[in-house]
C-alpha cells in the first residue's frame, strides 16, 4: 500500500520543469547541475539575451551538451516576456 501513495508524487515531480526564462535564482537551483552560482549565470546571460532554445543554456560556463542532457528533461523554455 505504501507505494501507491509515492506514485502521484512522483509523478508530480517529473512533470514540474523549470522555465530558463522565467525561473528565479532558487528555482533554477532545484534543477540537479545547478547551483547558486550556475543559476546566478542564467538570471545574467537571460537578461542581456533572451533564451530562444534550451540548448542555448550550453553557452553558460561549465554546462555543456552532457550536462544539458541530464538537465533536458527538467528544463523548459517559453518565450521572453
Amino acid at each position: 500500500m505504501k507505494y501507491l501513495f509515492f506514485i502521484p508524487l512522483l509523478g508530480i515531480t517529473l512533470l514540474a520543469a523549470v522555465d530558463i526564462n522565467h525561473a528565479s535564482i532558487e528555482e533554477l537551483q532545484s534543477v540537479k547541475g545547478i547551483g547558486e552560482k550556475r543559476a546566478r549565470q542564467i538570471v545574467d546571460y537571460r537578461k542581456a539575451h533572451c533564451f530562444r532554445s534550451i540548448d542555448e543554456i550550453t553557452r553558460i560556463k561549465g554546462i555543456g551538451k552532457k550536462s544539458l542532457e541530464k538537465m533536458r528533461p527538467e528544463l523548459t523554455i517559453t518565450p521572453c516576456r
